[in-house]
């Protein structure tokens, strides 16, 4: 089964955002098109606190802190967390914090930083590790994908 952007969103908001998306020439500026066009649609969502306290817990981290810390932080046990978290955000919190941490690394990217810098400021165990989970999002290292910034 497949489902294409048209199936979930108003056409013409997928059209619009589209459009915008081929008018800017850098992949920050389109990751920042994309996360306006998604929190956009989510009006009308039933605030459950114990999640908001979470996904803000994890942005104040910059995706590095630890589910089980979350977990006893927010005085709730793992798998009833992750079934409200998953039913709210999307996803699972960790895929979560790996996409705030990603966030995170591509700013950073943006500024005068060495690669080792960024690599241990986002709390990566060794450049290999880095590497590896930059290139599940980009499907390229993180010395190619700084040329293109």
């Amino acid at each position: 089964m497949s489902l294409s952007l048209d199936d979930i969103f108003n056409k013409k908001n997928v059209t619009e955002v589209e459009e915008k998306l081929a008018m800017v020439a850098t992949d920050l500026q389109r990751i920042r098109i994309v996360e306006r066009f998604l929190l956009s649609q989510l009006k009308d969502i039933q605030t459950d606190k114990l999640i908001v306290e979470a996904v803000k817990l994890i942005d104040q981290s910059n995706g590095t802190i630890r589910i089980k810390e979350l977990n006893e932080r927010l005085f709730i046990s793992q798998s009833p967390f992750e079934k409200r978290f998953r039913k709210i955000v999307g996803t699972t919190p960790k895929k979560f914090a790996s996409i705030v941490r990603f966030n995170a690394v591509l700013n950073n990217l943006n500024n005068a930083k060495s690669l080792t810098e960024i690599c241990y400021e986002n709390n990566f165990f060794d450049q290999a590790h880095f590497i590896k989970d930059f290139k599940q999002f980009t499907g390229d290292t993180p010395e190619n994908f700084k040329h293109f910034l």
